[in-house]
């Protein structure tokens, strides 16, 4: 949370990478490992952890919250598609939505999240605020994992500059000893257990001190009930949503609609080429061009290995080239797309030029060339 300012007091002890760095790889880690769908970061700040997270496969929801703002719509642009997400569609669903609240206070739409992160957060919560956070996270809220970082006292004897706490807004920050009693009596009341760990290592000798960065990953012992989530559900919404992007995905029949057709083109236009240039080699041989037929095999190095080994052969019929849709269909990326030859029929309806009996994707070569 603090980036820059950690910048100015490490200089005599320097982290590489960066202390921050640390702690969101240390999340992405994690990610890796648990394979959560629905992730929420409490403190979210200049958005870079959700930023990053964006990217992990297996997340198809994410959110933050902050008590500030301007300082989430300040970067939350970094959250918003790329033009390159809507030409090329992911094959899972990610929605990414930013709320301005406080996590002192229940909300419904932080309900069902399975990770929950609160990175360099509690240091700054008043003391009531406090009070009322594990009631949040984890009564209400009651995610599977939530994984807390917060400053180690204890390392600032090494840090030249700090005097008191590491940053101005830092209402307190706790020795080892503290943060692992306030954990433990957390995780006993709510039914987790608790592991600790962190981030920046203390200099060789130095090992009591811990980590610069101390982290607690509680894990929820029992699977939380459908009623006693609506038990605790407010009536009404008490964050505001201040940023949200649902990106292109593959599960949204007009994305998959667009890729289909874009492939199937792809596929037959190289199926095609492929076609003339074989076809090329036999010359003036007018008898054997008019109705011309290679071997699937030749296709292999352009579109990798079909899925049939044979299926029907595309040719050429004097000014017309026929590349059937079974053969379109047995190719890799065709088939995974599609699942069923008849989806791939009906996402290419009217959308693709097809022979009369609607069997073959079908090219005028002399209308094409006319045309270029």
């Amino acid at each position: 949370m603090d980036k820059n300012f950690q910048e100015e007091f490490t200089q005599i002890i320097k982290f590489e990478p960066p202390l921050y760095k640390q702690r969101h790889q240390f999340v992405k880690d994690l990610v890796e490992k648990y394979k959560p769908k629905k992730v929420a970061d409490l403190g979210c700040a200049d958005c870079s952890l959700l930023w990053m997270l964006k990217f992990c496969s297996c997340i198809e929801v994410l959110a933050g919250l902050d008590i500030s703002a301007s300082v989430m719509k300040e970067k939350m642009h970094m959250l918003s598609p790329l033009p390159v997400d809507y030409l090329q569609p992911s094959e899972r669903s990610l929605t990414v939505t930013l709320h301005h609240g406080s996590v002192a206070h229940k909300d419904p739409c932080m309900l069902g999240f399975d990770l929950v992160t609160c990175i360099e957060l509690i240091e700054h919560l008043e003391e009531s605020e406090l009070k009322k956070f594990p009631e949040v996270v984890f009564g209400f809220m009651a995610p599977s994992i939530v994984v807390i970082s917060t400053p180690n006292s204890e390392f600032n004897s090494l840090l030249p500059r700090v005097m008191l706490y590491r940053h101005p807004d830092h209402k307190f920050e706790w020795s080892q000893a503290q943060f692992q009693s306030w954990a433990l009596e957390t995780a006993r009341c709510y039914d987790y257990s608790v592991e600790f760990t962190g981030v920046g290592h203390p200099p060789a000798g130095m090992e009591k001190v811990g980590f610069c960065t101390q982290i607690a990953v509680f894990v929820r012992k029992y699977p939380q009930t459908s009623e006693s989530v609506q038990s605790e559900k407010p009536m009404e919404a008490v964050y505001k949503t201040v940023f949200k992007a649902v990106y292109p995905s593959l599960k949204d029949e007009k994305y998959l609609q667009n890729a289909v057709i874009n492939e199937v083109i792809f596929t037959a236009q190289i199926i095609k080429h492929c076609l003339m240039s074989k076809r090329e080699e036999y010359g003036d041989d007018s008898e054997r061009k008019s109705k011309f037929q290679p071997s699937m095999d030749c296709f292999s190095d352009y579109l990798g290995k079909p899925v049939v080994e044979k299926n029907m052969e595309p040719f050429i019929s004097g000014n017309e080239v026929y590349v059937p849709l079974k053969t379109i269909f047995s190719f890799p990326k065709v088939n995974r797309l599609c699942g069923t030859f008849e989806k791939l029929c009906k996402l290419i309806a009217g959308k693709v030029t097809l022979s009369s009996d609607g069997s073959a994707v079908m090219f005028n070569i002399e209308q094409e060339n006319e045309e270029n």
